[in-house]
């Protein structure tokens, strides 16, 4: 979507190179800012849905993103401790943000329990399936975008 010329695209903060990431660090994708073609909204689910960086690691369990959304799964920390309302919070900020910013693309971290588009962190492992924030923006009508 344009807004005055500028078309604009939400993107996972951390592949634009902040240290958002559950241990500190990034996952900057050199050049991608660049690439869009677009003005990036950077954007990391869950700081905005109040974790902390760092932060204990966090896996879905019972499903993937869409089951997080639909109240069947949950996403649950490396201390166990129940996130799934951080995680639905940050996702629900995230659609906020594109869509007052007039995103129609978000460009997301694979494998992440918000980010992933194709693939998530589970209780067993990496699996196919989507993150909740991922989950939540197609919802939206945002279409999403995996990067490695």
């Amino acid at each position: 979507m344009y807004l005055g010329g500028v078309q604009r695209v939400l993107v996972s903060a951390c592949l634009l190179g902040r240290a958002c990431r559950f241990d500190g660090k990034d996952k900057l994708v050199e050049g991608l800012a660049d690439s869009l073609r677009a003005e990036a909204v950077p954007f990391c689910p869950e700081e905005a849905g109040g974790l902390g960086t760092p932060r204990p690691a966090a896996r879905i369990v019972g499903g993937d993103g869409e089951d997080v959304a639909d109240g069947r799964a949950r996403v649950v920390n490396d201390r166990g401790e129940d996130v799934t309302g951080r995680f639905l919070d940050g996702a629900r900020r995230a659609v906020e943000e594109a869509l007052r910013n007039g995103c129609a693309v978000a460009y997301l971290k694979e494998r992440s329990p918000s980010c992933g588009c194709a693939q998530v962190h589970t209780a067993e492992g990496v699996a196919r399936g989507c993150g909740v924030t991922a989950a939540l923006l197609r919802r939206a009508g945002v279409a999403t975008v995996s990067v490695a």
